[in-house]
């Protein structure tokens, strides 16, 4: 039998009019039925998140934040349900999902519930005026929340969490290929006291419900994690509404790599950092420099690390890779590899060179093996554009100088990470690479008080504990002539 969702609206399961198909990417069969909602469903979910708008920003930082707590116990409790749908719903391992996506998606609760009680407002005085001036803020309303597939309920409740801490109700759209998890949380809501119209979940498309969401005058507020593409849409539809954005979009991140790096950490870090989650994470590495004296040694002992991972069934808890999104992203995955062929690059291991062996019933999966490819060009597709899979591109480099220009020749801007044990040149490389997150000798070690963002194409805004704080709340200047 298919698993067939319902929109959550003003507290309760609402069935829709027409469905569309989502599959299950291990094996490629259709295994649940998501609501294709549109105008209408964003209608009442946006009038729903209106109406619990004054009872809720009413309420204390400390009942909020009492709220959010029991939110992430119940999600805790069921860690083990929800892992399960989420490796099945998006084709990750049964072993990220489980100890990445889903304790993040409840720490994601836990720490917007601390958080919220310690922001501080400002105050300054002008003596020689007789003035105090000092700032208020307050929840803006309801707040627009479009998630992506790669990270399901993770980044649905990285927006989610910060919006309701702060005193918004919002009206939330997971991606249509991976609704599940957004799904099973929507039971949990009202058993953790989270009151009727507070949390509105529509599942559909971009095109229809996103669009709707992001047109609809009364949602002052979008937060978007996606691609650059539909960013540029949300941001054309919005204008006429002067809405406010947090666009976190793709990256193109390099990895470089000094002679002097401790290359066994290097290789491990730099595997995990290339091909976790499949390759789907924007935080992803895909363009690996290393200097020229190392080279040789490095790529040696990158694909022989990189034969060993194991891709298979998601449920198997030995697999190091599971399956793609999609028949589509697969095949656009593929395309690139092609494309570095066809232009002279040499594929080292995975894709066209390797054979994959998958159980017999993955067999029409979506999956694919980790793939390198070197003596490509800095103009290549492969090198600019995000590609959004387990493909990862690896180049010399010569002189500190010459490779600070190369990793800074792509439209994106997210994320780097340096290798190196020379604590002067790790300051000087991180100042000058033009991106939002710069790790050095590790990947993906995240403090959530901090900004998380990109410059250039990879977005707009930070989020974190204080900037998601400014981005959920408006700001007054009070003035008092005493």
């Amino acid at each position: 039998a298919l698993l067939v969702l319902e929109n959550f609206i003003g507290g309760k399961f609402v069935p829709c009019s027409s469905y569309i198909d989502a599959y299950n990417p291990s094996t490629g069969d259709v295994y649940c039925r998501v609501p294709d909602s549109g105008k209408e469903e964003v209608e009442a979910a946006v009038k729903a998140a209106k109406d619990a708008f004054p009872i809720w920003s009413s309420k204390s930082p400390l009942e909020r934040s009492q709220i959010l707590n029991k939110l992430a116990d119940l999600i805790e409790h069921d860690l083990e349900a929800f892992a399960q749908a989420e490796s099945k719903d998006q084709g990750k391992t049964i072993t990220f999902a489980r100890t990445v996506d889903i304790p993040r998606a409840a720490y994601n609760f836990r720490f917007f519930a601390s958080s919220i009680l310690h922001h501080v407002t400002e105050c300054t005085e002008m003596a020689t005026m007789g003035c105090v001036h000092y700032t208020s803020r307050a929840p803006v309303g309801v707040a627009g929340l479009i998630s992506p597939w790669n990270l399901p309920l993770y980044l649905l409740t990285w927006k989610i969490a910060p919006a309701i801490a702060c005193g918004n109700t919002v009206v939330a759209k997971p991606s249509e290929m991976t609704s599940v998890t957004a799904w099973m949380m929507c039971k949990l809501l009202e058993k953790a006291g989270v009151p009727h119209g507070v949390v509105n979940v529509v599942f559909g498309t971009g095109t229809k419900a996103g669009e709707a969401l992001v047109c609809h005058p009364d949602v002052p507020l979008i937060s978007f994690t996606g691609s650059t593409l539909t960013a540029q849409r949300i941001m054309e539809k919005s204008a006429p509404h002067c809405k406010r954005l947090s666009l976190e979009l793709g990256g193109k991140n390099p990895a470089i790599i000094f002679d002097d790096a401790d290359l066994n950490q290097c290789i491990s870090t730099t595997l995990r950092s290339s091909f976790a989650n499949q390759g789907e994470i924007c935080l992803c590495t895909s363009r690996i420099f290393v200097q020229r004296g190392i080279y040789s040694e490095f790529l040696k002992r990158f694909v022989a690390e990189a034969r060993k991972w194991k891709t298979g069934n998601p449920s198997d808890p030995t697999v190091d890779m599971g399956a793609l999104i999609s028949k589509e992203h697969l095949e656009k995955v593929r395309n690139y590899v092609k494309k570095a062929q066809a232009e002279g690059a040499r594929i080292l291991c995975g894709e066209g060179v390797d054979s994959l062996s998958l159980p017999s019933g993955n067999q029409k999966g979506y999956f694919m093996l980790p793939t390198v490819i070197t003596e490509v060009k800095d103009e290549s597709c492969c090198m600019q554009e995000e590609i959004f899979g387990p493909v990862t591109c690896v180049v010399a480099f010569d002189t500190e100088e010459e490779v600070i220009k190369r990793a800074n020749c792509v439209k994106y801007g997210l994320a780097a990470t340096v290798w190196s044990s020379n604590v002067g040149r790790v300051h000087r490389v991180a100042h000058r690479l033009q991106c939002g997150l710069v790790w050095t000798n590790c990947w993906l070690v995240r403090d959530l008080n901090l900004p998380f963002g990109g410059m250039k194409a990879s977005g707009i805004g930070r989020e974190g504990a204080k900037d998601s704080y400014e981005f959920f709340t408006e700001v007054k200047t009070i003035t008092i002539k005493h």
